[in-house]
């Protein structure tokens, strides 16, 4: 951006918020365009005249970023600042609420990882489900269930005389730990690969790998929940008055 450096030591051009971040000036005038950085006011030539408050506000939403997203992260800033607190609350607890079924499904799997590597198999006490049970249990729809089926991840028998599929308690295993290997970024031929080595003898060693990763993942999430929520409380309790909220 060219123009004169406001003489104000306190208005900040949006070079001055980038540089910071190592963003470009453009991104910190789309970040404002689109509501996660409060609005700034205009200098008489019509440029924008950022101060402190938008600093906050900027090193909230990129911190927010790192363990909410950044569609969730957006929906939190821009509840902030259209002065809707609660609504950024609802968004964050629920980002915590993924988390935590996050880990427990981990949980789940690592104790099926060791089912799988012991010298006895749990007994199956849980009858077979329909694709519409699953899907349901896992938050996705049937289709997703269907599409991990052509990718091989699922297996499921089918009904002789309807042909509607139905899912052991292994096929719910194997469709608790691909949604989780999902979630983790993986691509659906590496978690086919994954479930077909567990399904053979011996082939739990990826397995393993992949559940060791994905914790770590799930615990550099959660501190970086933690940064942000430091941030943006930073952002809340910073002076207003230079700034106008939408």
């Amino acid at each position: 951006m060219k123009g004169t450096k406001p003489s104000n030591p306190g208005v900040r051009r949006p070079v001055d918020l980038a540089r910071r971040h190592g963003l470009s000036a453009q991104a910190v005038r789309n970040y404002e365009r689109d509501g996660v950085l409060p609005a700034a006011r205009r200098s008489p030539t019509g440029y924008r005249l950022f101060t402190e408050v938008h600093a906050k506000a900027l090193s909230a939403y990129l911190a927010l970023i790192a363990g909410h997203g950044y569609p969730a992260s957006g929906e939190i800033m821009r509840a902030v600042n259209r002065g809707d607190i609660d609504a950024a609350l609802r968004t964050i607890d629920g980002s915590h609420v993924l988390l935590q079924r996050d880990r427990e499904t981990l949980d789940a799997v690592e104790a099926a990882v060791a089912m799988l590597t012991g010298s006895q198999r749990q007994p199956q006490s849980r009858r077979a489900v329909p694709i519409s049970v699953l899907a349901h249990r896992l938050g996705v729809r049937p289709a997703t269930l269907r599409k991990w089926e052509r990718a091989g991840i699922l297996q499921p028998a089918r009904e002789p005389a309807t042909g509607y599929r139905r899912y052991s308690p292994d096929d719910v295993r194997d469709a608790e730990l691909a949604h989780l290997l999902r979630r983790g970024g993986y691509r659906l031929d590496h978690i086919a690969g994954v479930l077909r080595r567990v399904r053979e003898a011996g082939g739990t060693e990826p397995l393993v790998a992949s559940l060791r990763q994905w914790r770590e993942q799930l615990t550099t999430r959660g501190r970086a929940m933690l940064i942000g929520a430091a941030r943006l409380a930073e952002y809340l309790a910073v002076d207003t008055g230079s700034a106008v909220r939408r």
